[in-house]
């Protein structure tokens, strides 16, 4: 969406996520917000920070979905994390700083598959006049091999090597063969440059000052290596074609730029959710630190307000990164976390419970509605399925039941209900070409009979 306006975030977001308006629309009006911020002077816009958005509601209602959606829609950098994997700097787990570290790693690696987009093209034409060159000059040297070993008069031989070199007639050929794909198996050898590449990998993003270290020392012992050097590999042609046509990208491509663009995303348009924060909220100890909980939220606190942090990239700045955090609070409440960290997240929206009839919606009306899915699925295989108004409600109802009884995961249940009730017909579609299959409400209730029971006897089962 080139020019997003709060309601047109909305309408493509329904387009996915049954309900949940007022978590798409707080959501809708903190993406354009920052949107606009671009419109405003430089000197202003320095001061008009994200409002952040503190997500609370139980699982399964799109509290992942909705902001992994609303980034897809900007493409902008998206990363989801757990907050229960941090512990406070100097203990053992990932600390704060590595959220930057992994985002910026993420934009680069999606500017990179853009670049690659653009270039593709001319790089799969260098690529294949290099194989051309490869392919014509071996057989010269078969040719030439062969006649030489045949013991011919040296006029003769003369005449071979003549012959034998690589002409625009045997190029336009090899070409041909290439083009209609009859070389794709035949062996070439070719030259590559060394598997390290200075800037066209991205190595995983340093974190401590160790692993800086150990970076550095790599890097050092890879240029003294792999300097000017090239490798000769023996692959198929259909294989050629693919590292030479990256290799080739990798030569097209700026990564200098490359390099300030992902920074500039990552620091303008960049989405971070962070879910389970409620998990950070422990009972007061009596003792010790609690290095997992109180102390996660202090170290968080930098990072969400804005902070500078250096990467492997160069500096990047949070200030204007939007932060949607994210938890059930089932057994606490928003207002137990430290007063600093809630602050850093002035917006609270509470998604609501799903029953019957939004799981009804959700089974048909988004467009990767599981309904959907599975008709594709089963259209490959000649099976027509079509899923009947009482069978979508008696599925709904049984998911509705089964979250009530067991464990309440809200819309995930679907796939378990979907998944038992399609087991079989999944099984046996190879062999039902030209077939039409109706799911109705009692072609689930077969399948979905003492399904519950068996859930609850299997609590028991040691």
């Amino acid at each position: 969406m080139s020019h997003p306006t709060p309601r047109s975030i909305v309408e493509e977001l329904d387009r996915y996520i049954i309900g949940q308006k007022e978590a798409k629309r707080a959501l809708a009006i903190a993406l354009c917000n920052r949107e606009r911020r671009k419109k405003i002077p430089a000197e202003a816009g320095r001061n008009v920070i994200p409002k952040n958005i503190m997500l609370t509601g139980p699982t399964g209602v799109g509290k992942t979905e909705v902001a992994r959606r609303l980034a897809e829609m900007v493409n902008a950098p998206f990363i989801k994390l757990e907050a229960t994997k941090f512990t406070e700097v100097g203990y053992v787990g990932r600390d704060a700083e590595s959220i930057i570290h992994d985002l910026v790693e993420v934009s680069a690696n999606k500017v990179y598959q853009a670049k690659l987009q653009e270039v593709t093209t001319k790089a799969e034409k260098q690529a294949i006049e290099r194989i051309v060159g490869y392919v014509c000059h071996q057989l010269g040297a078969k040719i030439k091999k062969l006649e030489m070993s045949s013991q011919q008069s040296a006029s003769s031989t003369s005449s071979t090597r003549r012959s034998t070199r690589p002409t625009a007639r045997m190029r336009q050929k090899v070409a041909d063969l290439l083009q209609s794909n009859e070389l794709e198996e035949q062996l070439i050898e070719i030259e590559v440059d060394s598997d390290f590449q200075a800037g066209g990998v991205f190595l995983p993003p340093t974190r401590g000052l160790e692993d800086i270290e150990s970076f550095i020392t790599e890097f050092d012992r890879s240029l003294k290596q792999y300097a000017g050097e090239l490798r000769q590999r023996k692959v198929p042609v259909k294989e050629a074609r693919r590292i030479l046509a990256r290799e080739e990208a990798n030569k097209l491509i700026d990564f200098d730029e490359l390099i300030d663009q992902a920074v500039t995303d990552t620091e303008e348009t960049a989405v971070v959710f962070i879910d389970e924060v409620d998990k950070l909220i422990a009972p007061k100890m009596e003792m010790g630190r609690d290095v997992s909980g109180e102390g996660v939220q202090r170290d968080l606190l930098p990072i969400v307000e804005g902070t500078t942090v250096m990467t492997r990239y160069g500096s990047v700045n949070s200030n204007h990164i939007l932060f949607i955090a994210a938890g059930t609070f089932s057994q606490s409440k928003p207002s137990d976390l430290i007063p600093e960290f809630q602050g850093r997240f002035p917006l609270r929206v509470d998604l609501t419970h799903l029953v019957q009839e939004d799981l009804e919606r959700i089974l048909v009306e988004p467009c990767d509605a599981l309904t959907k899915q599975y008709q594709m699925l089963l259209d490959t295989e000649g099976v027509k399925l079509t899923f009947a108004d009482d069978g979508i409600q008696e599925m709904a109802r049984t998911a509705v039941l089964m979250n009530e009884r067991l464990e309440n995961i809200g819309a995930r249940r679907l796939h378990t209900v979907v998944e038992k009730v399609l087991e079989d017909l999944n099984f046996t579609a190879p062999e039902m070409e030209g077939e039409e299959v109706v799911i109705d409400a009692t072609y689930v209730s077969q399948r979905m009979d003492g399904s519950i029971k068996e859930e609850n006897v299997s609590d028991y089962i040691m």
